[in-house]
This record gives structure tokens, C-alpha cells and sequence, in this order.
């Protein structure tokens, strides 16, 4: 099984309304996302993070449940649930983090399982990885079960909540080090990284553990990574509604073409050659391309793909 570990919120994405901006709630959360994502697609999936008890904790519940995600990992938290104000620009959406003191960032080394099911791969990303004390509770997890099952990182980059981007990077290189496939989109390199070729990047990332790095670039497509191979694919043209979710999409759909094809531990991803690689980054960019159509993040089916 798939089980992935992290943030569960609530986007407030905006809408008009009367003639002003109204803002509805969408369950969130770059894990959540890949876990809801992944579980629509038929991958056996488990969440592995804190909700809150209140009503919006429900709805995330509630919403996990309907996408045939497991709750077994999940621990409740009388805390308020954490709210990202969703806000479109030029570039892609900016969200604003109403996090101090909410469920999902309270996770301690206690609330951790103590063990995993022997065949289970574990995803890690996104802020759940930058605030504390659930940051260092996660990468507790992390460094035990490195090289012990399949483990995959999106690093979901969200410079509003990161105070020192040099400390973030040193932070990074450790997780880099335990990992055995990185996404990451082209917007969080260029931040991490301004002014330098995305490919050096990707590749002296892909030389400190993973077996491939993946980049993503909205509606330039994909490209993947290992030593000095470099593959490429075109994105779908679709009617974009908002790109809330779809990287998550890309990697919920990265994560099932693996369990699908077998490919779930690490020597079995080192064996995958440039063809594979390409097969998989097109499912992954097609399942990312319908989430672009309509509004929050809204991963498709399997049965909308067929």
C-alpha cells in the first residue's frame, strides 16, 4: 500500500458572487491531495497525519473516506484546522497559511506508528516538513524507514512559510539524501535557486540519493532526471479552470503508474529505463491535466482516464 504522510487543510479558493469575492472551502493540503488522489485511482492508499475535531476536520475526514483513502493513520486533535487563502495571479496561485497552533502541524514522535506493513511506500512534502514540532516528528519517520521501503518526496515549496531559505536548503539535502524519487516543480527551483539551469539543478539533486528527480513545468510539460539522461514530455492542452492540486495530481498519478506497474522498491525503480520513465510522466501529466479543469484541488478517477 501507499501511505503518505503530512498537512490536511482547507483551501479557501475564490469565486464571484453578487458581484464580489466569495471564498469556498476545498479539503487541501499538498499530502492529502497525493493521498485523496492516489486512493480515486485505485492505488491502496492510507493518510498518516493529525485533523482536527472540528467541523472542518470532519469534512477532511469525510472526504478521504469517500476517495477510498484509509483513516488507520490518522490521529484527531481538538485544535483548529489549518486554512490556506487561495489568491490567483500571473504565475500560479499564492496562498496565505493560517496555521499557528492548528491540528495538522502538532504531530509528535508519539502520534507516529511504530511499525509499517513490510510492502508499504511512504510520501513525504510540503510545509509538514518545514513547521514544527510535526516537521521533526516526520523526518524522525523518514530517517528510519529509509532505504527499508520506497520513499518519495515533493518539497511543495511555500517560501511564505520558510524564514531563511539557506537553512530551508540544508534541510532539503538531508531529506535528499533518504529519498528514492523527488518531484518538484520548475516555480520552487527557481525560488530555491534563482537564476540557475533547472536540469544542473535536478541533476546534482538526482547525485545526493533519488533515483530519478522529477520536474514539473505547469503547461510546458515534465522532464525526469538520472546521471546524465534527461527525458521529456509534452503537457496536455486542456481548458484550465485554476491549477490548484495539479502538481499533487502529477504525483498521485507518478505514485499509482508505479504501484500499477509493479514498480514499488527502489531496485525496481533503478531498473526502469527512458521509455518507462516516459510512459509514466505522460499518465502522471494526464492525470494533472483534468485537475486543471475545474476548480479546487479535484484529482479525477481512474474510470475518467479510461
Amino acid at each position: 500500500m501507499l501511505i503518505v504522510a503530512g498537512e490536511a487543510l482547507i483551501d479557501m479558493t475564490p469565486t464571484a458572487h453578487n458581484g464580489a469575492t466569495a471564498y469556498v472551502p476545498h479539503p487541501g493540503g499538498s499530502p492529502y491531495n497525493v493521498a485523496m488522489g492516489a486512493g480515486r485511482l485505485g492505488t491502496p492508499t492510507a493518510f498518516l497525519g493529525r485533523i482536527s475535531r472540528d467541523a472542518f476536520g470532519q469534512l477532511l475526514r469525510r472526504h478521504l473516506a469517500e476517495s477510498k483513502v484509509s483513516l488507520e493513520y490518522v490521529k484527531e486533535g481538538q485544535e483548529l484546522t489549518t486554512l490556506a487563502l487561495v489568491t490567483p495571479s500571473e504565475s500560479g496561485e499564492f496562498f496565505a497559511f493560517y496555521c499557528e497552533n492548528t491540528a495538522d502541524r502538532l504531530l509528535y514522535p508519539e502520534d507516529l506508528p511504530t511499525t509499517l506493513p513490510p510492502q508499504a511506500a511512504l510520501h513525504f512534502g510540503s510545509y509538514s516538513l518545514v513547521l514544527e514540532p510535526g516537521a521533526s516528528s516526520l523526518e524522525r519517520l523518514m530517517q528510519r524507514e529509509a532505504r527499508r521501503r520506497l520513499i518519495t518526496l515533493d518539497p511543495n515549496v511555500r517560501p511564505f512559510l520558510i524564514p531563511n531559505r539557506e537553512d530551508y536548503l540544508k534541510r532539503l539535502s538531508g531529506w535528499l539524501e533518504q529519498v528514492d524519487l523527488v518531484k518538484v516543480s520548475q516555480a520552487d527551483l527557481e525560488w530555491l535557486y534563482p537564476g540557475e539551469r533547472l536540469e544542473s539543478v535536478a541533476q546534482a539533486w538526482q547525485k545526493q540519493g533519488p533515483v530519478w528527480v522529477i520536474v514539473t513545468r505547469g503547461g510546458q510539460g515534465a522532464f525526469a532526471v538520472r546521471d546524465q539522461e534527461i527525458v521529456r514530455v509534452q503537457a496536455p492542452q486542456v481548458q484550465v479552470v485554476d491549477t490548484v492540486g495539479a502538481g499533487d495530481a502529477f504525483m498521485s498519478g507518478t505514485l499509482s503508474w508505479l504501484w500499477q506497474s509493479g514498480v514499488w522498491a527502489r531496485a525496481a525503480l533503478e531498473s526502469l529505463n527512458g521509455e518507462q520513465i516516459t510512459a509514466l510522466m505522460n499518465f502522471a501529466a494526464g492525470v494533472a491535466a483534468i485537475t486543471c479543469t475545474r476548480a479546487g484541488a479535484n484529482p479525477p478517477w481512474r474510470e475518467e482516464l479510461e
